[in-house]
């Protein structure tokens, strides 16, 4: 079973090169009767992509792009997401299980109450994107992932590791944090301090919330103000 592990979080990553499997080459997503399982589909360049009540399961998606994307009661099950490009994708009252995204891209994305369990984030891009209500029910891993001006609304991050990722400006609203994993990044341009009760970070890491709390208050330092 093949795994990604950084520190003590550990995902479990789609098995689809274990023996038995043989995925087949698809020219679209819509597999009929909302259901697509062991499938291959790629290097796809389309104007709208809509997928509603479906269920994507033993598969690997790569190269696909989208100038707009709709996905709404979506299950994935087992499935790698692979260099692909979806901005202002739009992603709601989903699932996710067992699944890698790498090198894909994901500027300006809505994500809403969606659950994960055993997801990996690999080198994506989710600048300008709005994560509100996702539940992470099981590990999920955020690596080296640009995060920037991002907001998570709402969220609950308890089971999630994110580690050497851009987090200029990324901001948490709400939500539960307790036991999400930040160390390995760079905490200085944060917003939303308030929200992170009980995440765990290193002891070198203080003065960097020390510096975002101080940006997040907008304080004037007082040899500042004398030199006026």
């Amino acid at each position: 079973m093949d795994t990604r592990t950084i520190r003590r979080t550990s995902v479990t990553l789609p098995a689809l090169n274990a023996s038995g499997f043989h995925l087949s080459h698809v020219t679209s997503l819509d597999g009929g009767r909302g259901r697509l399982a062991e499938f291959q589909y790629g290097d796809a360049d389309l104007r709208d992509l809509d997928l509603v009540d479906a269920h994507l399961l033993d598969g690997r998606i790569t190269g696909l792009k989208a100038r707009r994307t709709r996905l709404e009661k979506l299950r994935v099950d087992s499935v790698e997401f692979i260099g692909c490009d979806l901005p202002s994708l739009w992603w709601s009252d989903s699932k996710i299980s067992r699944a890698a995204f790498r090198d894909c891209r994901f500027m300006g994305a809505t994500l809403e109450d969606i659950t994960l369990d055993n997801v990996l984030f690999e080198d994506c891009k989710f600048d300008y994107s709005s994560l509100a209500r996702v539940r992470a029910t099981g590990p999920v891993i955020f690596s080296g992932c640009s995060l920037r001006e991002t907001t998570f609304i709402a969220a609950d991050l308890g089971a999630v590791l994110i580690d050497d990722c851009d987090l200029r400006l990324t901001e948490f609203e709400g939500g539960q944090c307790r036991g999400l994993d930040l160390r390995g990044n760079d905490l200085s341009g944060l917003r939303g301090l308030a929200s992170l009760k009980q995440v765990v970070i290193g002891r070198s890491q203080t003065l960097q919330l020390a510096e975002a709390l101080t940006a997040e208050l907008d304080v004037t330092f007082g040899e500042d103000r004398d030199g006026e």
